[in-house]
């Protein structure tokens, strides 16, 4: 599965166009239930179609802008599936994800794209990572609430071979890469996989080798993680945790790890125990915000206004912002005079001005809490709370 990272999300929303089209669908990636994708699917387009004839384009030029989207629709396409299925197309810029999300069926034809639907991917719907470990295998795994899924390492993680190719040779471990076939009906790795074979945990050259390795293997997860504030989990046979944890300047590593080996457990049995480390900490962090944005409501440092919360997030100011998903708020904001607009009805060229918001917070480097109406606080679409 390819990562939305910090940086794809910030190409999307600086994409230039009069007219970008965003596509959110469910999707079904097992059993019959995958038969219903491609019926959604063309439903979603047929009204995208819709809208754009809405905004004034002629019936055939909206049929050929949304071609490149049309041409998914192939049986391969939909083997390859996770939860939900983002679209982003405008004139001149086509791409789509694949992400452990459950998205609510969404067409939005706007002036820039719509991602607020991406936000719980990276911060508030339970998204973490496991990064598995054993003497035959390395695996990367993503994870959110109700899903988990491996991360093709092909290219990203280095063999142990390859990290002690320049060691002196009594201190080399031998070993080989390769990617074992799947047993007990589970899937063989999806590349990266490192095959090495010690003497245990208490020969001294191994846990130098490993140690060595892994901070190899450190090294290219913050290249590929870099500006992501999810939890990472570790799971391994219980002498190699402390070893990675030493070599390990990720951030966002959890203190309590899955003790085992992990090759014996698929997926699903990696998120049930991953998720019962992970989701006290996303409630927790969620709270913590809403708290702290009560105590400073009045002081300057919260705000639960619109108009004074979007000049601060475009300025870097806000720290964490909580959201409602299921409301939108149209209306403009002039970067010159550092104004909005808010407008109760869409006009032309209007922003939908939540996802607006939390937009710039995440490219500014704040959190994001995108959260049912429900569990907003004082049943407000917005809050936030100010770095200064």
């Amino acid at each position: 599965m390819k990562l939305l990272s910090i940086a794809e999300l910030e190409t999307l929303a600086k994409q230039p166009g009069e007219v970008c089209v965003s596509i959110f669908l469910p999707t079904c990636h097992a059993g019959m239930d995958t038969q219903q994708n491609p019926i959604r699917f063309k439903n979603l387009i047929r009204e995208a179609e819709e809208r754009l004839i809405e905004h004034g384009w002629r019936s055939e030029d909206a049929k050929n802008l949304l071609e490149p989207v049309r041409e998914l629709d192939e049986y391969e396409f939909w083997q390859h599936q996770s939860n939900g299925l983002a679209i982003f197309r405008s004139q001149d810029f086509f791409q789509y994800y694949s992400l452990p999300v459950d998205f609510t069926e969404l067409v939005s034809v706007s002036n820039h794209f719509y991602l607020k639907p991406l936000f719980p991917f990276f911060q508030s719907d339970g998204h973490f990572y496991v990064l598995a470990l054993s003497h035959n295998l390395i695996r990367l795994l993503e994870g959110t609430h109700h899903h988990i899924e491996e991360i093709d390492l092909t290219g990203v993680l280095p063999s142990l071979e390859a990290v002690l190719r320049f060691e002196e040779p009594e201190r080399q471990t031998p070993s080989h890469t390769g990617t074992p076939g799947a047993t007990g009906g589970r899937r063989a790795a999806p590349g990266g996989v490192t095959v090495f074979h010690g003497h245990g945990a208490g020969d001294e050259d191994e846990k130098e080798n490993l140690s060595i390795y892994f901070h190899r293997v450190n090294e290219a997860l913050q290249e590929l993680l870099k500006a992501e504030h999810a939890p990472l989990v570790l799971a391994g046979v219980e002498y190699l945790l402390p070893i990675y944890r030493e070599a390990n300047t990720y951030p966002d590593l959890v203190d309590a790890g899955i003790t085992g080996n992990p090759e014996l457990l698929s997926p699903e049995e990696l998120h049930t125990q991953a998720w019962e480390i992970v989701e006290p900490l996303f409630l927790q962090a969620q709270q913590d915000a809403i708290n702290q944005y009560r105590e400073l409501l009045g002081t300057g440092k919260a705000s639960n206004q619109i108009t004074e919360t979007i000049p601060a997030a475009c300025q870097g100011r806000v720290d964490k912002l909580i959201v409602a998903l299921g409301q939108q708020q149209w209306g403009t904001f002039d970067s010159d005079t550092q104004t909005v607009q808010v407008h109760p009805n869409a006009e032309p060229n209007d922003e939908e001005l939540l996802d607006f918001a939390a937009t710039q917070t995440i490219l500014n480097g704040g959190i994001v809490y995108a959260v049912e109406s429900a569990e907003m606080p004082d049943d407000i679409p917005l809050a936030a709370v100010f770095r200064y």
